[in-house]
């Protein structure tokens, strides 16, 4: 991530930017270690908290008004952001593991596309190699490694060659190949594509691009939740997803999602695994958005007006004490599941399901 210009003061950042940095992680160095900043939390919006309440006793705060719809989740709605949706704990935590595992497993894999690909290219099974404690190796010159004693030959050195081989063996010869260990590019794993590909460079869609197909259980779950923000009869076609990972530090900066043809038609935005702060503002930086926070479960519709309004991610809660993902540490308890576990205790993963066309 870039770090902000210490030359420029306060006065010349916008609303968005300034409530981007009131909650963004900072460390205070003291003389044991470093210790992370107090933040003031007491404007964020706690949808858990006022589900709880509204439940007890019928009591909303001011701007905030609740819908009923077909599943058993109440739906939040924010007066100041007209097709905007908020339904706290939508997801069960079986679903919740379910598409953690999926994204980790299935989501990254080619000919998806991830934030790897520009320098690695296409990564088979990224997170096996990291669980198997293997390396990424380049195949551009001749490489031995000491444990299995396999060879690489590659012939066409202009274009290198990456594969996952055991690091419990140094690597060999007058010229070392290069290395990276898995378990480093699954930390540095930013986002990754799920049926139709978004073209970063171009900004749009290429439905030329091969990909693989949204689980048809992850459309329907879509179709589902996107029900509260459309018209009674019509229907959400779930035809493209970005998976979006975040680690301790880890921001996502206030942007705008306009390159799908219907903005009537919602996204769908799915949080899995450590709390964290979204901000939603208005269709300018220079509007102060508001703040609220996302756990695990949660689900988010934009349509409509709120499609075209700035919006980010500029905290998630790493601690034992904020994270809030005790439902799936018990879940995630067979030791066949401890590597998603140890993943997601200090992660968060965010799946956009989204209607192109």
């Amino acid at each position: 991530m870039y770090g902000s210009n210490p030359s420029t003061n306060d006065e010349e950042r916008t609303a968005f930017r300034k409530a981007e940095k009131k909650y963004k992680l900072y460390y205070d160095n003291t003389r044991k270690k470093k210790q992370p900043r107090p933040v003031d939390l007491s404007e964020v919006i706690d949808f858990k908290s006022i589900s709880e309440s509204y439940r007890r006793n019928g009591e909303l705060p001011s701007g905030i008004f609740a819908i009923q719809c077909d599943f058993d989740s109440l739906v939040f709605c924010l007066e100041s952001h007209p097709g905007f949706y908020f339904i706290p704990g939508a997801l069960t935590v079986e679903e919740q593991c379910r598409w953690i595992k999926e994204s980790l497993a299935s989501f990254p894999q080619p000919p998806n596309r991830t934030n790897h690909n520009a320098i690695y290219g296409p990564l088979q099974d990224l997170f096996a190699a990291a669980k198997d404690n293997k390396a990424l190796i380049q195949e551009d010159k001749h490489c031995v490694t000491n444990n299995s004693e396999v060879e690489i030959i590659q012939n066409d050195i202009s274009v290198p060659k990456w594969n996952f081989f055991d690091q419990s063996g140094a690597l060999s010869r007058e010229i070392t190949c290069k290395s990276v260990p898995a378990s480093v590019l699954l930390r540095k794993l930013r986002w990754s594509t799920l049926g139709l590909q978004f073209d970063w460079s171009k900004r749009n869609y290429n439905i030329s691009l091969p990909h693989n197909k949204i689980p048809d259980a992850l459309c329907l779950l879509a179709e589902r939740m996107a029900a509260a923000a459309l018209p009674s009869g019509e229907v959400f076609q779930a035809e493209a997803a970005i998976v979006n990972y975040f680690g301790l530090g880890d921001t996502l900066g206030g942007h705008v999602d306009d390159m799908e043809k219907d903005w009537s038609k919602p996204i769908v935005s799915m949080s899995l695994g450590c709390k964290g702060i979204f901000l939603i503002g208005g269709k300018s930086r220079d509007i102060p958005p508001v703040a609220m926070f996302v756990r695990s479960g949660d689900v988010i519709l934009m349509a409509g007006q709120a499609r075209e309004c700035f919006h980010g991610v500029p905290r998630i809660f790493t601690d034992k004490e904020h994270a809030d993902i005790s439902s799936l540490e018990l879940q995630f308890s067979d030791e066949d599941d401890s590597a998603f576990l140890e993943y997601i205790r200090t992660s968060r993963i965010n799946i956009n399901i989204r209607q192109v066309f």
